[in-house]
């Protein structure tokens, strides 16, 4: 049998993907139908949806199992998470599916925290609860850091340990695929490139990704100020350089001195920083198509929520960039998206993943933006989840704003870690566990769970053995993916990148016109030295023509004079008649020489004497 060819090949791969989506919009389907059968069979008298297994076998709980089943309840939809574990902490725990632990979802814009040391499952909790969401119809954005995320677009493949996993805690587990949209910054990586500009991203974002001190970060926002009022738009970050360069030039250093100035130092560090950023490849998260935020609201067809993953493994070697760029989603998403209150459920769920690098070395104000940000967008119906290792990676005043608490095991293998346990267990409501053991005891996939009830009041906290998630807890294919990136709207809208005139066209014009401008002026005022030299050198040819031909004259004066004097010397030897006669000849004479001669020094004094 002959090779396939590589269009062959492609033609086949279509098929079993377009196949693929199929099966799973089938399986999602009857998962959905599953799913509603539950819910109705699961309605309490006083109409509570509480999840139920539906089996004779899980009598009512007693005691504090029916506490919690009681506080977890909620009469509208609920974001189901697992079942209380009853038993020992480090013993043999037994799950009890008639306990079963969720969110209400109208409180889900409470915010939230996932927490735990490495390898302990918060991000197969995190990809539960986004499965979770998406069936209840709330589109989710999700970090995802390594790339272990990317199997929500495949459906899980069956195991014995899996099914009796999921059967212990009353999950009516069904392998499912979700509608996923993968997006990546700048490009770099699968997915959907999402950009945005300098202007939208903002100096104190930027700052912190430049890692600026406050002195630098204060001058890159007169830098913005300057670029606002001026009219340039600071696209990319050649728009930023020509900016800043053209600020501290000759043209343009005089500009800032009235607000403060920006010294060639400060500039030097600042354009270092951005050259430093660009030789990591960023400056493609920077420009045009911007990416609009509003696009990850989405829906399926079939009603279920989209889950936005943004994949990271191309950039996870620049912490402070990634984490910034989600803190700049999250702060957009504040700006463009309306005040809806306490609607039933979230309009979007934002898990931001390795949450404690966006807080490292960040300067006070930039905390200040954050903790602003995370109160104030409950209100625009979105609700945030910061994903990190321990609750004292995320600052007080940020922490203050989380009521819905996931927390996985801590280890204590330092003096330190010890002190990071204690403070996690004074943060919890009063409960019958030792918090201290149990936390440094708890099994991967298990956590210790308090969220907020639909009255606004912490829940008592449950030991929790987490749903297993329906999807492949495996990376998805590389193949799978780019076929889903293929198949999405966004592709036409972000992927060609677009270079539209803005700071460094203009200030290139600006600078040629200055410059041409300058050369005018120089050639002007040479001009006007030449003429000035040309006019001092004739008016010192004429004084010098002046004297000469006074000189002259006065030679000639010198001459008649003395040809006069003769001549009266002779008319004294002759008669007086004669003598009166020549002397009457030689005064006229005389006269009219003396004449001539003050004529020609007149007209030379002047210069009215013609050449």
């Amino acid at each position: 049998m002959a090779s396939p060819t590589p269009a062959e090949l492609a033609a086949l791969r279509a098929v079993a993907a377009q196949a693929a989506a199929e099966a799973a919009e089938a399986r999602a389907a009857a998962a959905q139908a599953a799913l509603a059968a539950a819910e109705a069979a699961a309605t309490t008298e006083d109409d509570a949806a509480v999840v139920s297994t539906g089996s004779a076998t899980n009598p009512e709980p007693d005691g504090y199992a029916a506490e919690v089943a009681a506080a977890y309840a909620s009469r509208g939809g609920t974001l189901p998470l697992g079942a209380l574990l009853e038993g020992e902490a480090g013993g043999d725990a037994t799950p009890n599916p008639a306990a079963q632990v969720g969110f209400a979802l109208r409180m889900l814009n409470r915010h939230g925290l996932v927490a735990g040391a490495t390898g302990t499952g918060k991000t197969k909790t995190l990809q539960a609860m986004a499965e979770g969401l998406s069936a209840a119809g709330v589109p989710v954005f999700v970090a995802d850091i390594k790339g272990d995320l990317s199997g929500l677009t495949v459906a899980a493949t069956a195991n014995r340990a899996l099914t009796e996993r999921a059967t212990g805690i009353g999950q009516a587990w069904t392998p499912t695929a979700y509608p996923v949209e993968f997006y990546s910054l700048g490009g770099l990586g699968q997915g959907v490139p999402i950009r945005t500009t300098v202007t939208d991203f903002g100096p104190l974002l930027l700052s912190k990704v430049l890692g600026l001190n406050g002195t630098q970060e204060s001058s890159l926002g007169l830098v913005f100020h300057w670029a606002d009022a001026q009219g340039l738009a600071l696209l990319d970050l050649k728009d930023l350089q020509a900016t800043i360069a053209y600020l501290v030039s000759d043209e343009g250093k005089g500009d800032l001195k009235g607000i403060g100035g920006l010294s060639a130092a400060t500039a030097g560090v600042i354009l270092r920083e951005i050259v430093a950023l660009q030789a990591q490849g960023a400056d493609v998260f920077f420009g045009e198509p911007a990416f609009a935020t509003s696009d990850l609201l989405r829906t399926a067809p079939d009603g279920r929520g989209v889950v936005s993953a943004l994949e990271l493994p191309a950039v996870q070697d620049r912490p402070a960039l990634f984490s910034t760029f989600l803190m700049w989603l999250l702060a957009d998403l504040f700006q463009e998206l309306p005040e809806v209150g306490d609607p039933e459920k979230p309009r979007l769920v934002f898990f931001f993943d390795e949450a404690h690098l966006l807080f490292t070395d960040a300067s006070k104000d930039f905390l200040t933006q954050v903790t602003q940000t995370v109160r104030l967008i409950r209100s625009k119906g979105v609700g945030v989840f910061f994903v990190t290792q321990s609750p004292k990676d995320v600052p007080a005043d940020v922490l203050a704003q989380l009521g819905n608490r996931v927390q996985h095991a801590l280890r204590a293998f330092t003096p330190d870690d010890a002190t990071a346990v204690r403070q996690a267990v004074r943060t919890f409501p009063h409960s019958p566990y030792d918090l201290e053991r149990l936390l440094q005891s708890l099994g991967t996939g298990e956590a210790v769970v308090t969220v907020l009830t639909e009255k606004g009041a912490p829940t008592p906290v449950a030991w929790t053995r987490v749903r297993a998630p329906q999807s492949s807890m495996d990376p998805a294919p590389s193949a799978v993916v780019d076929d889903v990136v293929a198949a999405s709207p966004g592709q036409a809208r972000y992927g060609t990148p677009v270079d539209n005139e803005s700071a460094f066209e203009l200030l290139q014009v600006r600078v040629a016109q200055e410059a041409a401008a300058r050369e005018a002026a120089d050639a002007a005022q040479a001009a006007a030295k030449a003429q000035a030299k040309a006019e001092e050198a004739a008016a010192r040819e004429r004084e010098a023509t002046a004297r000469r031909e006074q000189a002259e004259l006065e030679k000639m004066r010198a001459r008649l004079e003395r040809e006069a004097a003769a001549q009266r010397a002779r008319a004294a030897r002759v008669p007086t008649r004669t003598t009166r006669s020549r002397t009457s000849a030689l005064d006229a004479l005389l006269t009219t020489a003396g004449n001539t001669l003050a004529r020609e020094i007149t007209r030379t004094i002047f210069g009215t004497r013609r050449r």
